[in-house]
């Protein structure tokens, strides 16, 4: 990595954890952002983890009286995810690279759908299944969307959010404190799986690291400030524009 591709992923990251702050899918800019300084998809993936793990661990001071009260309650939701999230972030591991270019268009159109239509997608589990606390199917959908997290995981914290909720913790700063703990921890441990693996690229994770933890510092400052219409609306164009280039460029 040269001085001039440093300079670039501190500069997205920058951009992406303040995006990230106020409006949340920074992962469709960073994710092409390491790719175009030349890592691997498959690298650029696992890279991408740890690069936004400040902004996506940032929130949780602010909720520690919120978990601090959910005491063990926490204890399955963290295994049963923990659970998905490895078995997600070995199957990155072993992924053949080609199969993830392949999978590559899906997986960011799924993130962009989960972007535009996760407060939709949110309201209908809960007005269809309402608030059923322990419910097998819950967990199974827990389990399964960790499984995505640990491979991909972006556009995740909507179906987080909405897992929560439906397992009775209906107000929305405890639920939203779950997801956050859900998500900065199995993010945490496939960092880990994939730190051992070694598809981290370490000089450009941390050049991206270092910008995303100053925006996500400016961004909490700001993110009571600007409206975040406009800005999901951005994303949500990004990522089709995304998509059709990775389908374009996967099977043109």
């Amino acid at each position: 990595m040269d001085t001039i591709q440093a300079v670039i992923l501190i500069g997205i990251g920058l951009f992406g954890g303040v995006w990230n702050a106020i409006a949340g899918g920074a992962t469709l800019f960073t994710f092409p952002a390491l790719m175009a300084v030349g890592l691997p998809p498959v690298v650029a993936n696992a890279t991408n983890y740890l690069a936004l793990l400040p902004s996506n661990a940032a929130a949780l001071p602010a909720y520690r009286e919120e978990l601090r009260g959910l005491g063990k309650t926490l204890l399955p939701l963290l295994v049963v995810s923990g659970i998905g999230a490895f078995i997600g972030s070995i199957l990155l591991l072993v992924s053949d690279p080609d199969f993830f270019v392949v999978l590559l268009p899906f997986l960011i159109l799924v993130a962009t759908c989960l972007f535009a239509f996760g407060d939709a997608l949110r309201s209908w589990l809960l007005n269809k299944m309402g608030e059923s606390r322990g419910n097998k199917a819950i967990y199974a959908g827990l389990f399964l969307s960790s499984i995505y997290g640990g491979y991909f995981g972006a556009g995740l914290g909507f179906i987080l959010l909405a897992i929560a909720q439906l397992m009775g913790f209906s107000n929305f700063h405890i639920a939203n404190s779950i997801k956050n703990l859900l998500a900065t921890s199995f993010t945490i441990l496939s960092i880990l799986v994939f730190g051992i693996g070694g598809l981290i690229a370490w000089p450009q994770a941390i050049a991206m690291m270092v910008g995303s933890t100053i925006g996500g510092y400016v961004g909490g400052r700001l993110a009571k400030r600007v409206s975040t219409r406009y800005l999901r609306s951005v994303v949500i164009a990004f990522g089709v524009v995304l998509s059709i280039a990775y389908f374009v460029r996967a099977f043109g």
